[in-house]
């Protein structure tokens, strides 16, 4: 509150202010008020001084609120920024020199190409690549996530970001960015404000309003000459108030506040915009592409259902299959461990006296195991199983080869166990669909949206997850080309397409799209193609992205209606308080009763000042989106902020004036 009070007095600029056409009128009106009091009182124009300087002050409170909107949107971008900037600069690295050795220097002075070591409890000190080592990393500094994550030299997990912290290991990282280009300085830039352009369709706004500000003074310019032939009395700031009643200086002020607060909302949702369009375009997405693995899924195919062959007991194969899967760390062995241990509480290896010795997962063998004595437990492909089994003198079981089928047909990895010559059965691996994916889908469609999982699985694969999902089309064996095609299609059929990814085969098509949203998790190309950054890497966030672009373009649209309807009012308090001496028959139009002609300028002009700070919290918080058609919008926009914005300005404006008439301000 307190910097947003200042700067709104920094401001009033004129070449600050000149950014905003509207506001930058309501500053020349009031300059040229103020000239004129300065003018009255040094003439002894005692009479006039009173409702002068009233007018005069309220005026420049019109601005500097307009200034205050907008610096209030901007604050809490400055203060979250603040805490970044100190992160950076705070920040000392370790520099490997051409010589081997470490020496400590401020992360600021680091360039593009410099290696660094970052140890357990190290800051990382700018944006690269690991080359070396692999580290848990604390990336909430930056997303807010408090869980870590493991980063490693090689792949789509090297690229780290500067600001987040080391909590394991070491790694040795490869500075990619100069000081002034880091991702943390693009952050600290983009949640400032700093560099906000207006989006086209607030520049045509703009246009409309300047449009407006331009009839109304040419109107009020002339009203002096009608008012001299009708025998009444106008001054420079009765003018003045009805000139600046009259503009759209309520959505004027509150424009620039409206697209900001946009962004700031995507960033208290860990989403980074790199521009205002970005956010507006979001608001008229009407296509979503998403990668199914990591967006749909969760990203490595898990064990789903253990199915005994052979005679076997469910428990027994739960048993076999969790000791074969101790010494896999894979991702779907994890999976096979969790599975036992959730349906059987299984929770320790079950081997007796002797002493056991593990077969770890290689990809030579395709298999993993223990050895207990003369018990050889295996588990891994079909063919490397069974083949297993049969050089220990075994026999594989007829309903085998439709089970391991029926599970490939349906786009899962059957997974076979034997214990010695016999096999007791398959582990089924699946994709696994996000939980509450298929309902985020169902908000998405009835938002207006239509998903489209793209996959380079195959197509049986492929319609199963979108069939289990949710999503409303599917395109499978996809390749990079394939999407940027795909993309282009919806564009000239006159879409607006989204696209969400993270990895380097994502960049082309994450360029193209009108909305390219990039996990942070991925890769630095991906980061840099997209012109959004999910912070969180939650690809289903995408729906509070939608939500907020629609929020943007909605409380846009409502409050330009506010604005445009409350004028009404103002006609009924000011045109009569300046024409009635002269045409009494105008007193019928004072329908709100307004107590003189000073009164109802001046209670207009009040009105026309407190109502932007009254409205400050809505721009800033959004109007509040439903997923409902464009029809009920506009239905329920036309209702709440038209007539409310008719009603709302007689009533403020009636309170008003019986405060300044009871008080003997006019």
């Amino acid at each position: 509150m307190v910097r947003a009070c200042l700067d709104a007095l920094r401001k009033l600029d004129p070449r600050a202010l000149i950014r905003n056409p509207v506001i930058f009128v309501v500053e020349v009106t009031s300059l040229l008020s103020s000239a004129v009091l300065v003018h009255d009182f040094s003439r002894g124009y005692r009479g006039l001084i009173p409702f002068e300087f009233q007018v005069v002050v309220w005026l420049w409170f019109t601005v500097i609120f307009a200034n205050f909107a907008e610096a209030m949107a901007e604050g809490r971008g400055k203060a979250q920024a603040d805490t970044l900037r100190r992160t950076r600069t705070e920040t000392q690295a370790k520099k490997l020199a051409e010589d081997g050795q470490l020496q400590k220097v401020p992360a600021t002075s680091l360039r593009r190409g410099d290696t660094v070591l970052c140890e357990a409890g190290d800051i990382i000190p700018g944006d690269g690549e690991i080359v070396e080592g692999v580290a848990a990393v604390n990336e909430a500094a930056i997303t807010g996530e408090s869980a870590p994550v493991i980063r490693e030299a090689g792949g789509d997990r090297s690229a780290v970001t500067g600001g987040t912290l080391v909590i394991s290991d070491s790694i040795k990282v490869q500075i990619s960015a100069n000081p002034g280009e880091t991702f943390l300085d693009r952050m600290i830039a983009l949640v400032e404000g700093a560099q906000r352009r207006k989006t086209p369709n607030e520049i045509a706004l703009t246009i409309l309003l300047v449009g407006l500000t331009i009839v109304f003074l040419l109107a009020v310019a002339t009203l002096p000459s009608f008012a001299r032939y009708a025998g009444a009395g106008t001054t420079v700031p009765m003018l003045v108030a009805l000139f600046v009643c009259l503009i759209p200086t309520t959505i004027g002020g509150l424009l620039s506040a409206i697209g900001i607060a946009g962004m700031d909302r995507l960033v208290q949702h860990n989403v980074l915009a790199m521009s205002g369009r970005a956010v507006e375009a979001a608001g008229d997405v009407d296509t979503l592409l998403l990668d199914k693995t990591g967006t749909i899924t969760l990203g490595n195919r898990m064990a789903s259902e253990f199915i005994p062959v052979g005679g076997v007991a469910l428990e027994l194969l739960a048993e076999t299959a969790h000791l074969a899967s101790l010494a896999d760390e894979t991702p779907e062995g994890r999976s096979v461990v969790t599975l036992a241990k959730r349906q059987f509480g299984l929770r320790a290896p079950q081997t007796g006296q002797e002493q056991p010795k593990f077969v770890a997962f290689s990809a030579h063998t395709r298999m993993s195991g223990v050895d207990l004595g003369s018990r050889n437990i295996r588990k891994g492909a079909a063919e490397q199983v069974i083949e297993f089994a049969r050089q220990l003198g075994g026999a594989v079981p007829p309903e085998l080869a439709p089970i391991t089928d029926a599970i490939a047909r349906e786009g899962g990895t059957p997974l076979v166990v034997a214990d010695g010559p016999r096999i007791v059965g398959v582990i089924h691996l699946k994709d696994v669909v996000k939980e509450g994916i298929r309902e985020r889908f169902a908000r998405l469609r009835a938002m207006g949206l239509r998903t489209v999982m793209i996959t380079g699985d195959n197509p049986l694969t492929a319609q199963a997850i979108a069939r289990e999902s949710g999503v409303d089309d599917f395109v499978a064996e996809a390749t990079p080309e394939t999407k940027l095609k795909l993309i282009r299609q919806e564009q000239a059929k006159g879409r607006m397409v989204a696209m969400i990814g993270d990895g380097t085969n994502d960049a082309p098509a994450l360029a193209q799209a009108d909305v390219g949203i990039a996990m942070n998790a991925g890769t630095q190309a991906a980061r840099e193609a997209g012109n959004m950054v999910d912070l969180d890497s939650n690809p289903t966030k995408v729906m509070e992205v939608v939500e907020i672009g629609k929020q943007l373009l909605m409380t846009r649209g409502a409050l330009t209606t506010f604005s445009i309807a409350n004028d009404i009012a103002k006609y009924f308090a000011i045109i009569p308080a300046m024409f009635m001496a002269a045409y009494p028959e105008l007193s019928a139009l004072n329908v709100m009763g307004l107590a003189t002609p000073e009164s109802a300028i001046l209670s207009a002009v009040i009105f026309n000042a407190l109502i932007i700070v009254l409205l400050i919290p809505l721009s800033l918080r959004g109007v509040e989106y439903r997923p409902v058609g464009a029809a009920r919008i506009l239905a329920r926009n036309l209702l709440v902020y038209g007539l409310g914005g008719i009603v709302v300005p007689f009533i403020g404006i009636k309170l008003i004036d019986l405060v300044v008439a009871g008080l003997g301000w006019a």
